[in-house]
């Protein structure tokens, strides 16, 4: 018989944030550790860390008292530092599509099949940069999909404006490579070789 599937970090942390919503109330570790297991299934050996991970991202409060430390959150405090957080983000993924942006513009005055530059090197960078940067923005904010419906839809609204801009550039791509090949008569392939583009360079769903 197969092993029941533990919990994903994502989960915890969520389960955890239900123990503190619906009691209301202020836990030592040593309480968290008796009730995240039993009510929660979060094995007791990972208790401190899940926390210790909800305090870093400000979802949970902490104050030592003597020699205790004591950890607490509400609702509202959560909601708000997670709408700064999503707001950071936003910022950052702005930033990068206008960044993207400027790029595909800078490619697109670039003349097709002339020697391979140094600027033509350094924006094939730029554009992989923005691509991971884009892949870990999109992976933060899944980190707080779970938290709270209210902004798990503005989350969506704002990953809809994201993968419609996106899109938006890639027709770009696609548009420029057409005339090229119709211009200049260079091969699909050649084209992608030059620039830095991806095999499997295609439009987000």
């Amino acid at each position: 018989m197969s092993k029941k599937k533990g919990l994903s970090a994502e989960e915890k942390r969520a389960r955890m944030m239900e123990i503190f919503f619906e009691t209301k109330d202020v836990f030592q570790l040593k309480d968290m550790e008796k009730i995240a297991p039993k009510e929660k299934g979060i094995t007791a050996m990972s208790v401190k860390e899940v926390l210790q991970s909800l305090v870093d991202d400000g979802m949970v409060d902490c104050e030592r008292i003597g020699t205790s430390n004591y950890y607490w959150a509400f609702p509202s405090k959560a909601l708000h530092a997670r709408k700064r957080k999503l707001e950071v983000l936003e910022s950052q993924l702005s930033e990068g599509n206008q960044r993207h942006a400027n790029l595909q513009k800078s490619l697109e005055k670039a003349k097709i099949g002339r020697q391979e530059t140094e600027e033509r090197t350094m924006l094939a960078k730029e554009l992989s940069s923005l691509r991971d940067q884009k892949a870990q923005l999109k992976a933060e904010v899944e980190k707080y999909k779970e938290c709270d419906p209210q902004v798990v839809e503005e989350m969506r609204q704002a990953n809809k404006v994201a993968k419609d801009a996106a899109n938006r550039w890639t027709d770009n791509i696609f548009a420029v490579k057409s005339w090229a090949k119709r211009k200049f008569g260079f091969e699909e392939n050649k084209i992608d070789k030059n620039f830095g583009i991806p095999e499997d360079f295609d439009y987000i769903d």
